[in-house]
């Protein structure tokens, strides 16, 4: 017998700058929390470009990725599913290291983000935020010198 479930693939960019972390904060269906900024890609859209988009959209900057992190992968059973679906949902989600390029920090107009800011990294760890930003910040800090993705279970 299959299970039925969606699986919905994101990407999301880990930038960090002066011991600051890029995060955006998360609002929907009544709850909000700081997230990676990221998120779904567009049917077809390569995970690179989906989290260049991203970036820019909920946070106005214009990034470049650097290098793939690793991949993360989130389960949410039907009942914990905030959109009120009847289907467990799985997140295959992209983590990319990038650096800013241009533009200027903007909030988000009608996404699911209602701003972004540069968070101190020593401070991360009081925020209200999403197991993500965890899995972020130990992959940016397990990165390879030499670029090679090893096992980084978690």
């Amino acid at each position: 017998m299959a299970l039925s479930f969606e699986t919905r693939p994101a990407a999301y960019a880990v930038i960090v700058r002066e011991e600051q972390i890029l995060l955006a904060y998360w609002s929907e269906h009544g709850q909000q929390a700081w997230t990676m900024p990221g998120g779904g890609l567009d049917p077809g859209e390569h995970p690179v470009d989906g989290a260049i988009r991203e970036v820019f959209e909920e946070t106005g900057y214009h990034a470049q990725i650097d290098r793939m992190l690793g991949v993360d992968v989130g389960y949410w059973p039907a009942e914990k599913r905030l959109d009120g679906s009847e289907l467990p949902l799985q997140s295959l989600r992209f983590l990319y290291q990038g650096t800013i390029t241009g533009g200027e920090l903007t909030a988000e107009v009608n996404g699911t983000t209602t701003h972004a800011a540069w968070i101190p990294l020593g401070e991360v760890a009081k925020l209200n935020r999403v197991a993500l930003v965890d899995v972020a910040i130990k992959l940016w800090l397990q990165k390879p010198e030499d670029g090679k993705l090893r096992d980084l279970s978690l």
